[in-house]
């Protein structure tokens, strides 16, 4: 099985909710880090984060500058700037122009990330309105990487990943209740047992 290094996540409406659905899910000993990009606010706080970590065993941090990205986090976007990956694979924030009307930017995020990780990175795009990492997540396919996106009949917005379905040749295309076990399947250690690691030959339908 290929082996991946890092999970980068993209949502915007709707997302709050899909993002809980899945990092309920994964356990503390899940072996990847995940980078999440949420459309928020520019005056939104903080609590976002807090609210993450009462839902999830992992650990979940607002991303800092130059902070080291580790297996078991969540990083997340704060509002109003964007998050970039470094080759050294550090964090890094940016307060550029918006892209898509947004910052913090999914296609700044997947775009920076696969420069990064290429072939060992899994790109999810999820529940949105608008059409930011569309872009994005066909730069991680053409990297290399695997690039999954939720069903557009179970987004809430199904707009967001409607538009990389228009441009990229996406891996899977999963409902929300199975996104989780994607990814368990995906990090292939010791929290993903034999029935997540089998999930992935049924998963290769889509």
């Amino acid at each position: 099985m290929k082996k991946y290094k890092a999970i980068v996540i993209g949502t915007s409406a709707g997302g709050i909710e899909a993002s809980v659905h899945i990092l309920g899910r994964l356990p503390a000993q899940f072996a990847l880090p995940i980078i999440l990009v949420q459309h928020l606010h520019k005056d939104q706080n903080n609590a976002l984060v807090r609210f993450y970590r009462n839902c999830t065993a992992l650990k979940v941090e607002e991303a800092e500058e130059k902070e080291k990205i580790l297996p078991g986090h969540v990083y997340i976007a704060p509002p109003d700037y964007h998050l970039l990956l470094e080759r050294d694979e550090t964090l890094s924030l940016s307060v550029d122009e918006k892209v898509n009307y947004s910052r913090p930017s999914i296609d700044v995020l997947f775009e920076s990330a696969a420069d990064v990780y290429s072939s060992e990175l899994v790109g999810v795009l999820m529940t949105g309105a608008n059409h930011d990492g569309a872009r994005g997540l066909q730069k991680i396919k053409e990297y290399g990487g695997l690039a999954v996106i939720e069903d557009p009949a179970t987004a809430k917005f199904p707009e967001m990943p409607k538009s990389a379905l228009a441009c990229t040749q996406v891996d899977y295309i999963l409902p929300l209740n199975e996104l989780a076990d994607c990814l368990l399947a995906l990090a292939d250690d010791c929290s993903a047992g034999p029935t997540e690691r089998d999930r992935l030959s049924d998963l290769s339908r889509f």
